[in-house]
C-alpha cells in the first residue's frame, strides 16, 4: 500500500487549543503524513484563540468546558454536519487519540462501515483519579477503557513500559510502539545561558532543579515540593526553576516560595530556560512517555524521575539519571543531594542522556504509525 492511498480521519480531544505534549506529537504526525502524500482530516474541539495553528484540515466538533478545568473542553457528540463531513472524506482508517465521548462515537461509526480503527494512548487517565480523591473509581474507569480499546483494531503507545501495563490489563491483543522524537535544533546543550540564569537571580554555582509542564496536581507537584524540602533538609543547596503554567500555579508557588516561575514558554525561550537548569526532576506517574523528560535529556540534564511508565523507557537508572519508586520522597531527595555534591556524576549522566536523545528521529518514529495504518487496513481487507 502506498502512503498516498491512506485517508486518515483523526479524532483528538485537544488538537491545538491548549499546548501539550500529546497534541504536539499529533500535529507532528499529521505533518509527516501529509508530506508522504497521505490525506488527513482532523476532528477536535476548537476555540477562538488556540495555542497554536493546526497542522492540516481541522473540523470543529461540539464541546463544552470541563467543570473545574475550563481550559480543557469535552467533545460530547457527533452532529449530522460532522458525520456528513466524515462520509464525504471517506476515510480508510480512523485514528482516535483520547477515550472521550466523541471517540467512542467515532469507533462505532467506523465499525459499522468496517473501517479499521487505531487508537493512540497519550495519558494514563485512570491514574488521574488518585489526585482528586477518587481512587475507588479506578477499576470502573479501567473497565470502560478496556471496552473502548478492545473495539479498536490496534493500539499504539509511546513506550514498551506502557505496552506492558496495557497488556497486563488486557486492553488489546495488538499493541505497537509509537515513541516520541526530539527537535534537537530546539533542545540542545548549546541553549544554556549563564546570562539568562543571572537575570533570574541564579548564581553560577547554584544547582538549579527544573520542573517543566502544566501546573496541575496530576503532574506530582506535591511530590516535587516534598522532594525539594527533603533534599534541603539533608543539606543540599539547590534552587528551583518552574517552567509552565496552569490552575495549580498558586499551590506550587505557596509550596516553593523561593522558586523562579517563568510561566508558559515556547520555542527558543523554552529551550533556553530548560538548558539553563542543571537537573530535571519529574515525579509524575500519569504520562505514557514523558516528552519533557526527553527534552531535558536532549539538553544534557540528568533526570530524577519516578519509575513509572513515562520514564522507565527513557531513563536508565545510574546511567542517564535516577529512578525511584513513585512517591518515594527520600529517594528523590537522596538523588538530588548526590547530584549537588558530585558534579562529575551530574555531567556524566547528562552526557549519557544526550547521547540517547540523539537516537530519537521523528520521521523514523512516525513511519511506525503509518505502518500500523497499512497493516490494519490490509488485515480488514482479508476478513
Amino acid at each position: 500500500m502506498k502512503p498516498e492511498d491512506l485517508r486518515i480521519a483523526l479524532f483528538s480531544g485537544n488538537y491545538n487549543y491548549v499546548r501539550d505534549g500529546a497534541n504536539q506529537a499529533l500535529n507532528r504526525l499529521v505533518g509527516f503524513l501529509l508530506r508522504q502524500g497521505a490525506q488527513v482530516r482532523v476532528y477536535s474541539p476548537t476555540v477562538a484563540n488556540p495555542a497554536f495553528p493546526p497542522t492540516g484540515d481541522l473540523v470543529s466538533v461540539p464541546s463544552f468546558p470541563i467543570p473545574g478545568r475550563p481550559e480543557y473542553r469535552l467533545a460530547f457528540r457527533l452532529p449530522v454536519s460532522v458525520r456528513r463531513d466524515m462520509e464525504a472524506f471517506n476515510p480508510n482508517v480512523v485514528h482516535v487519540a483520547a477515550p472521550d465521548v466523541v471517540a467512542h462515537r467515532a469507533v462505532t461509526w467506523a465499525r459499522r462501515r468496517k473501517i479499521p480503527v487505531v487508537s493512540s494512548v497519550h495519558t494514563r487517565f485512570d491514574t488521574y483519579l488518585q489526585y482528586y480523591g477518587l481512587q475507588f473509581l479506578e477499576p470502573a474507569a479501567r473497565g470502560i477503557m478496556r471496552r473502548y480499546y478492545r473495539r479498536c483494531d490496534a493500539i499504539v503507545v509511546p513506550a514498551e513500559s506502557t505496552a506492558a501495563i496495557l497488556r497486563a490489563q488486557r486492553m488489546s491483543p495488538d499493541i505497537s510502539i509509537w515513541a516520541r522524537g526530539i527537535d534537537r535544533e530546539q533542545f540542545n546543550p548549546e541553549r544554556r545561558s549563564p546570562a539568562w540564569r543571572r537575570e533570574r537571580g541564579f548564581a553560577d554555582d547554584d544547582m538549579v532543579v527544573s520542573f517543566l509542564g502544566r501546573l496541575v496536581l496530576e503532574k506530582g507537584l506535591d511530590v516535587f515540593s516534598d522532594a525539594i524540602d527533603a533534599a534541603r533538609h539533608k543539606g543540599a543547596k539547590l534552587r528551583v526553576l518552574a517552567i509552565g503554567d496552569g490552575p495549580a500555579r498558586s499551590y506550587f508557588e505557596e509550596r516553593l516560595p523561593d522558586a523562579v516561575f517563568t510561566g508558559q514558554l515556547t520555542g527558543t525561550d523554552l529551550a533556553t530556560a530548560l538548558a539553563s537548569s542543571d537537573v530535571f526532576l519529574n515525579p509524575s506517574i500519569t504520562e505514557t512517555f514523558g516528552n519533557v523528560t526527553l527534552e531535558a535529556m536532549a539538553c544534557a540534564l540528568p533526570v530524577v524521575a519516578a519509575a513509572a511508565s513515562g520514564a522507565t523507557s527513557l531513563v536508565q537508572d545510574g546511567i542517564t539519571g535516577s529512578l525511584s519508586r513513585p512517591g518515594d520522597i527520600d529517594a528523590f531527595a537522596e538523588a538530588l543531594l548526590r547530584y549537588e555534591r558530585e558534579q562529575a556524576l551530574r555531567a556524566g549522566h547528562g552526557q549519557a542522556g544526550l547521547a540517547f536523545a540523539k537516537t530519537m528521529d521523528w520521521d523514523e518514529i512516525n513511519t511506525a504509525v503509518m505502518r500500523v495504518y497499512e497493516r490494519v487496513i490490509e488485515r480488514r481487507r482479508r476478513t
